[in-house]
């Protein structure tokens, strides 16, 4: 490093990188001798950094949490990120949406000039987005989330699309934000069996109940859990096709709730889509004006052909009216 104070800012950054630190290691890393690493080393200390000292045969470092905040160093790709993630925490959540830009405001103002630049130029508005947007109440988020974490039985009152309201007894696994939602995924214990819950529809019941031994959850049951597909089948006409379209494309313009998309290659993927008549799902497909193969069922292929032989007769009206 070409100035102490250069150095002890890269030595903050490695030790905030992973757990444990080799003191040798990270005086290879810093080009330094290992006496200099334990100077800096109580430098951060004196500034607030809980370093803490590892024993075993060669020695290393910890950075432990502390009773305060101490500052924080972020490079440029993790400033950015941070940046972006602040602009949109509050979709979704309330109380918490003066906090976030405070905090955003904080950390923009001690960017360099080239940085700042960088993050200015990634404004993101988050759109609360109507009937499909219910705002989340933060107290609530925690204590589900602090059940998850602990493996403690969660009670609360919850109210079902229909409006039903019934009492739930579940052992909470996930806590998992879709689209512009955020929901439980938990194993109901009077259905025994996996369910999900909207969060904005629960009222969980406080003191938690006693600890359980966690149920094995992949990431494809979660998955199959909150497909918005799978979620709603009320969609009166249900159809699949292959699109060739890049599948990123397609998913910004499917609705939360309308159906699924699946890359197959760079340029293709199958959409699995509902709507509310097979004329109005062959319409929506056309607006990509790309290639596709109807899998299913038949009447989406009629509503394909009743679409070419209005549009042909259109066409041709339109022609022998000019002659």
């Amino acid at each position: 490093m070409t100035t102490p104070s250069g150095r002890l800012l890269t030595l903050l950054s490695l030790l905030q990188s992973r757990r444990d630190w080799p003191g040798m290691a990270l005086a290879e890393r810093l080009e330094v001798t290992p006496r200099t690493v334990r100077r800096d080393v109580d430098r951060l200390r004196e500034l607030g950094y809980p370093v803490q000292t590892t024993k075993g045969p060669a020695g290393g470092y910890r950075l432990a949490p502390g009773a305060d905040l101490p500052p924080m160093l972020f490079d440029d790709e993790q400033a950015v990120a941070v940046s972006v993630a602040l602009q949109t925490a509050t979709s979704g959540i309330s109380g918490i949406e003066e906090a976030a830009l405070r905090a955003l405001a904080t950390i923009r103002q001690v960017m360099p000039a080239r940085l700042r630049h960088r993050v200015d130029a990634l404004q993101v508005t988050a759109l609360r987005g109507g009937s499909q947007q219910q705002s989340v109440d933060g107290e609530v988020l925690l204590e589900v989330g602090r059940a998850c974490r602990d493996h403690q039985r969660l009670r609360f009152d919850y109210t079902a699309k229909d409006g039903a309201q019934t009492r739930r007894d579940t052992e909470p696994h996930r806590l998992v934000s879709w689209g512009r939602r955020w929901y439980v995924v938990a194993w109901d214990l009077d259905r025994d069996a996996w369910r999900t819950f909207r969060l904005d529809r629960l009222t969980p019941k406080i003191p938690v109940g006693p600890r359980f031994t966690p149920r094995e959850l992949t990431d494809e049951q979660v998955d199959a859990l909150l497909s918005p597909f799978a979620e709603n089948r009320t969609w009166p006409a249900q159809g699949s096709v292959i699109l060739h379209a890049p599948a990123r494309d397609v998913a910004r313009w499917l609705g939360l709730d309308q159906g699924t998309v699946t890359a197959l290659t760079a340029d293709s993927c199958r959409v699995e889509i509902g709507s509310w008549s097979y004329g109005s799902l062959a319409a929506w497909l056309l607006l990509f004006e790309a290639d596709f193969e109807v899998l299913g069922p038949p009447e989406l292929t009629q509503a394909f052909e009743q679409i070419a032989t209005r549009v042909a007769r259109g066409v041709s009206t339109g022609a022998s009216s000019l002659t």
